[in-house]
C-alpha cells in the first residue's frame, strides 16, 4: 500500500468510523439476497421500506420460490424493473432450494451461477454475510474511485481487479461502506460538496477544476 492509499484510507477511517454497516435491512442471508437484488437502480432506502411487508409475506426462501410472478411483480414494483427483478427473485430462490438445500451459497462462482445475481450482489453477500474480504462496486465506488485516481477504467470487474491491487485486504469491504456515505454526502456525480470534502489534496478531477480556474 501506497503512502498515498494509506493517507485516503486513514482520513475516512477517521470521518466515518471502521464501523461495518449495511445499508439495506436484513436479518438473514436470503434476505439481504433478495434486498442486494431489488437494490439495482434503486436507492436503498426504497428497497427497505418495501423489504419490511416483503420480507412478512415471504419470510423464507422456499416462500419466494413458489411465489407468484405477476403477485411478486406488484409486490416489488416501487423498485423499479420489477418484471425482470420478480423473474429472477423466484429463480434464484429456486435454485438455492434445489440445488443448495435453501441455504444462501457462499463462493462467487456458487453465487454468481443464480439467476440475476452479478459480482457485485455476490460480493456484498460475502463480504457481509460471510465476512469474506470483497470489493463492491456500485455507483458511488466506481465514480469516486476514478476521481481519487485508484482506477481508469469504466467496466466494474476491471475497477474491482484495480482496487483489490491497492487497497489492503482488511480494508475491502470497509472502503465499499465509507465510500457510500461520502458519496451521499458530499462527493455527488454532479456539483460534489468540494468546500466540504476531505480528500480535495487527493482528487484528480478536483485539481484538474482548480488548473481550469486558474487559466481563465
Amino acid at each position: 500500500m501506497t503512502k498515498r492509499t494509506k493517507e485516503i484510507l486513514d482520513k475516512l477511517d477517521e470521518v466515518y468510523t471502521t464501523e461495518y454497516k449495511c445499508y439495506l435491512n436484513h436479518e438473514n442471508p436470503g434476505q439481504l439476497l433478495i434486498a442486494t437484488m431489488l437494490s439495482a437502480q434503486c436507492t436503498d432506502a426504497r428497497v427497505n421500506i418495501v423489504t419490511k411487508d416483503l420480507f412478512k409475506k415471504y419470510p423464507d426462501m422456499q416462500a419466494f420460490a413458489h411465489a407468484d410472478l405477476k403477485e411478486l411483480e406488484q409486490d416489488i414494483k416501487p423498485t423499479g424493473f420489477y418484471h425482470n427483478k420478480a423473474k429472477n427473485i423466484i429463480g434464484c430462490a429456486q435454485m438455492v432450494c434445489e440445488k443448495y438445500g435453501g441455504e444462501v451459497p457462499s463462493t462467487l462462482e456458487e453465487l454468481t451461477l443464480l439467476p440475476g445475481v452479478g459480482r457485485k450482489t455476490a460480493n456484498v453477500i460475502r463480504g457481509n454475510i460471510f465476512h469474506e474480504p470483497s470489493v463492491v462496486v456500485d455507483t458511488h465506488v466506481k465514480r469516486i474511485s476514478k476521481r481519487l485516481g485508484f482506477t481508469k477504467e469504466e467496466d466494474p470487474e476491471k475497477i474491482e481487479m484495480d482496487l483489490m491491487k491497492v487497497l489492503p485486504k482488511e480494508h475491502w469491504i470497509l472502503y465499499n461502506i465509507q465510500i457510500i456515505t461520502f458519496g451521499r454526502q458530499i462527493c455527488f456525480a454532479r456539483s460534489p460538496k468540494c468546500e466540504e470534502c476531505f480528500l480535495t489534496d487527493y482528487c484528480k478531477e478536483y485539481k484538474e477544476r482548480q488548473k481550469k480556474k486558474r487559466k481563465k
